[in-house]
């Protein structure tokens, strides 16, 4: 056995265990974390497999994204544990029937799926190119319009969504970096002269009065 196989193993008996945890965990949080590390095992084992595409996607995509927001969610939600219990073993029957039809269906593919003892051969004038080169010239190439529209799509999508969280509100007490950065400091205080509109008393009337006030 050489060392590739040696990690294949590896990483597949980590994703096992994960992935068994994932549906055993007793806390949320923890299941999320044991599908985050199925998923980085997942992706290590198809860097084995030479499909470094797929492999970055996974890690990009759901590691880092979906699985990033889905455990902010469920730390964020509190799921009670008792309240989720209750309905176990009313939903056991159905959920062990379903679980004995997938085992099946994975036995009798991987039973049936895995005997060829070679790999087949190149056809003749193949050039080898690493997966990812080869589909980004696919995609480049003879789905370019495919990939235009979807690409507008998103843009459109990622649009909308800045639009709707820059929505001002009536009692908003945000500041507008435009007008301070036009402000100067001659506008910001203003000194008016007014007149009196009280006769300022004498000196001995007011000094009189604030010793009363003090007395007082």
């Amino acid at each position: 056995m050489d060392v590739k196989t040696g990690f294949f193993y590896l990483f597949s008996v980590v994703l096992l265990f994960a992935a068994f945890r994932v549906v055993t965990a007793r806390n949320p949080v923890h299941a999320v974390l044991y599908l985050m590390l199925a998923f980085s095992q997942a992706s290590a084992v198809w860097f084995l497999l030479n499909a470094e595409f797929l492999a970055i996607l996974l890690v990009l995509v759901y590691l880092g994204a979906v699985m990033v927001l889905f455990l902010f969610v469920v730390m964020m939600l509190d799921i009670g544990m008792d309240t989720v219990r209750k309905g176990f073993w009313k939903n056991f029957p159905l959920a062990a029937t379903l679980g004995a039809v997938v085992a099946l269906e994975m036995a009798a593919v991987l039973l049936s799926g895995f005997r060829l003892t070679e790999a087949p051969a190149m056809a003749a004038g193949a050039v080898q190119v690493d997966n990812a080169k080869a589909l980004g010239i696919l995609l480049y190439t003879e789905y370019v319009m495919p990939i235009q529209i979807a690409a507008a799509i998103l843009l459109v999508a990622m649009v909308a969504a800045i639009a709707l969280t820059l929505r001002e509100r009536k009692d908003s007490k945000a500041i507008d970096p435009s007008v301070q950065v036009r402000v100067r400091a001659a506008d910001r205080m203003q000194l008016v002269k007014m007149t009196a509109t009280q006769v300022a008393p004498e000196p001995a009337l007011a000094s009189e009065t604030a010793s009363e006030e003090v007395k007082k």
